[in-house]
């Protein structure tokens, strides 16, 4: 199993890649609206990508979708839910920052919808979708149960959770996720988070104040 990250844009976004080794097939988790930087990732590791799946719908996630789609010749995976965003990358900076920061903001053009329960077979993976709402209406995590493994978006982080203060967000929402989805994967699940450094369940369940009042 193979996985390389680079954190991208201003806000530092964990771009992923996935694949079973160097030099074949991969997926691309997550496009801030840095296209290049994608780009480069799949290359440093001769990587051919097959899809682009999108944790959720806000713009340093999915921004630079369309980009990465017409580049690198990728379908999207993306919540439905979160088409309210998803859609508008554009009017997300806008509204968050009060100005156009220095990107590609271009939405995802061949959109296919994730569900909970789905499994993608895709670059000889198997993936399995976890509807997690909360910090977004249709944000998803991404288990790979076989290898212990878990994309967690901006549901979970190291010390902390996603924030619930954007609209769409939902803080009561985001823990039910938690309790149901997350807390009862296997405590050695190594989560790589949307943001920050990788973690492992086990670690969070004794350090997360979020996730030590849910037990």
């Amino acid at each position: 199993m193979l996985i390389d990250s680079v954190p991208l844009w201003y806000t530092q976004t964990n771009c992923y890649v996935v694949a079973p080794e160097a030099g074949g097939p991969c997926l691309v988790i997550d496009a801030p609206p840095d296209p290049r930087g994608v780009a480069e990732l799949c290359a440093r590791r001769d990587l051919a990508p097959v899809a682009l799946v999108v944790t959720h719908g806000h713009v340093d996630h999915v921004g630079g979708a369309g980009a990465v789609e017409e580049q690198l010749r990728v379908v999207t995976y993306v919540h439905p839910d979160d088409d309210f965003l998803s859609l508008h990358p554009l009017r997300q900076v806008i509204a968050l920052m009060g100005e156009v920061l220095p990107g590609e903001y271009r939405p995802p053009a061949s959109r296919r919808p994730l569900a909970d329960g789905d499994v993608l077979a895709l670059a000889g993976l198997e993936m399995a979708v976890l509807h997690t709402p909360g910090h977004t209406p249709g944000h998803c995590c991404f288990h790979l149960e076989e290898e212990g493994i878990l994309f967690s978006g901006d549901q979970l982080f190291r010390d902390s959770i996603g924030r619930t203060d954007l609209p769409g967000g939902d803080f009561d929402a985001l823990m039910e996720s938690m309790r149901e989805k997350i807390l009862g994967l296997a405590a050695d699940t190594a989560v790589y988070p949307g943001h920050g450094e990788t973690t492992t369940l086990g670690r969070e369940r004794l350090h997360n104040p979020f996730l030590t009042s849910l037990l």
